[in-house]
């Protein structure tokens, strides 16, 4: 697992290109004010340990909302931290069960269309604990 986060005062987010056919489809975009954007990459290994790996990624998502004092946060699957990769399948069930868990624990949580590859914009402030990069 890879995620990388920012601490962002605003993200704004377009679907462009369709990429995974088999998900819905997205025409309008988003946008969000103080949040976490959490960009993630699930890799072939963690579909061994997925439990584990989903609860790493939720505690990290947790600290690192706490130490920017926000409950919102965007989960963007992002698979393009390292080379290997879980199956599209798996990485969306494991971003799903995040989302939810996050919610049952008043988190504002949302994820990025899944599949598309997105127009992004971001305010990101260079403070410290706004960009964290964590491998587990």
């Amino acid at each position: 697992m890879k995620l990388l986060c920012f601490y962002c005062n605003e993200f704004s987010y377009t679907p462009q290109i369709k990429t995974l056919p088999d998900y819905p489809d997205f025409t309008t975009g988003k946008t969000f004010k103080n949040l976490i954007l959490a960009f993630i990459q699930a890799e072939e290994q963690d579909e061994e340990n997925a439990k584990s790996v989903e609860k790493k990624l939720l505690n990290q998502l947790k600290w690192v909302a706490r130490k920017n004092e926000t409950k919102n946060i965007v989960l963007h699957s992002f698979a393009h931290l390292s080379e290997s990769k879980a199956n599209h399948k798996f990485t969306k069930e494991l971003l799903d069960k995040v989302e939810t868990r996050l919610k049952n624990v008043e988190y504002i949580t949302e994820q990025t269309p899944f599949g598309y590859f997105l127009d992004i914009k971001m305010d990101a402030p260079g403070k410290s604990l706004a960009r964290i990069f964590t491998s587990f």
